[in-house]
């Protein structure tokens, strides 16, 4: 069975309201949530960006649900021997109920500690080396690491969960995806690509879980909704390296200044036709995703709440 989750955008909403979502998606059905890790929203028009690791902690404290990051990047803003201890901690919070997700991040979030961007092939090394740090010190052993990009001095963590929390790893291209199956313990992407899964289960990611995730905006009004993604989420009709190269929310606005609202909501279920949702939804259950994760773009949490609840989800399950 396809589990069904709520995805919290951290770039637009703040810290007591990514907890609210997280309440209501666990009263509205959903079965897990992911949540974004950003240090910059992608725009300003979004606003928000708050510290991912505060946040899980009052999600882990008020709902029962499963948490993944989607991502966390361990290469630069944060040595992986912090984030080992922050997911930790959050999976000891959790009751093992924490997955970490990770990626090779983007520079709009990483360049803030004034270290240079590395090129992607780069990115993917240090992540690798990143996975096998944080593994290490979830042992709970004294670990010492002198790696081509890491050093680990004598370090120990004395709060750990019961079991490490499985690690995640997204990829968009054969690269990462073949990396993923290779150290992972799942997958994750945010476009419904039968053969990247099936690429990640061939690369030693064979029965292993697959986590997609798309962005929805309920509305009244299909036209409303169309132009609440425009306004917002532009950025997703962005094509290219850009988001990984960029380093501020102004030069995204400069680039969103081209994207037409077809192309930012091409992609987006939008309006009150709970069918075109369930749509959108099954491409990823048809691709082979065990997991899917729903975000609502814009202001209106309530009200999509109550339309996944009563209309959508029941037509999924």
């Amino acid at each position: 069975m396809t589990t069904f989750g709520y995805f919290l955008a951290s770039e637009e909403h703040g810290p007591n309201e990514l907890v609210r979502q997280a309440q209501l998606a666990e009263r509205s059905g959903f079965e897990a949530l992911w949540i974004s890790d950003h240090y910059h929203p992608w725009l300003d028009e979004q606003g928000h960006s708050p510290f991912v690791w505060s946040v899980i902690g009052g999600v882990a404290a008020t709902t029962r649900l499963p948490v993944t990051t989607a991502v966390t990047c361990p290469l630069v803003r944060i040595h992986p021997a912090v984030i080992a201890q922050a997911a930790a901690t959050s999976a000891a919070m959790t009751e093992g109920r924490f997955r970490l997700g990770v990626g090779t991040g983007e520079a709009l979030n990483e360049h803030i500690t004034g270290s240079v961007w590395p090129p992607a092939e780069e990115r993917l090394e240090m992540l690798e080396e990143a996975v096998e740090v944080m593994r290490k010190l979830w042992q709970g052993d004294l670990v010492t690491h002198r790696g081509a990009h890491y050093r680990v001095d004598t370090a120990r963590l004395y709060t750990l969960p019961d079991q490490p929390p499985p690690i995640y790893m997204s990829g968009f291209g054969a690269k990462s995806v073949e990396l993923a199956g290779r150290i992972a313990d799942g997958y994750i992407s945010t476009g419904p690509a039968a053969e990247m899964v099936e690429l990640f289960h061939k690369s030693g990611g064979e029965g292993k879980p697959a986590a997609g995730g798309l962005k929805v905006c309920y509305a009244p009004d299909e036209a409303q909704a169309r132009a609440t993604i425009h306004r917002l989420w532009p950025t997703q009709g962005i094509k290219g390296e850009a988001a990984q190269l960029l380093p501020l929310p102004r030069h995204f606005e400069q680039l969103a200044e081209m994207v037409t609202e077809e192309e930012a909501a091409g992609s987006s279920p939008c309006g009150p036709d709970p069918e075109v949702h369930v749509e959108a939804i099954r491409k990823y259950v048809e691709a082979g995703f065990d997991e899917v994760y729903i975000s609502q773009i814009g202001p209106d949490q309530d009200a999509f709440f109550s339309f996944y609840s009563e209309e959508v989800l029941p037509r999924l399950r």
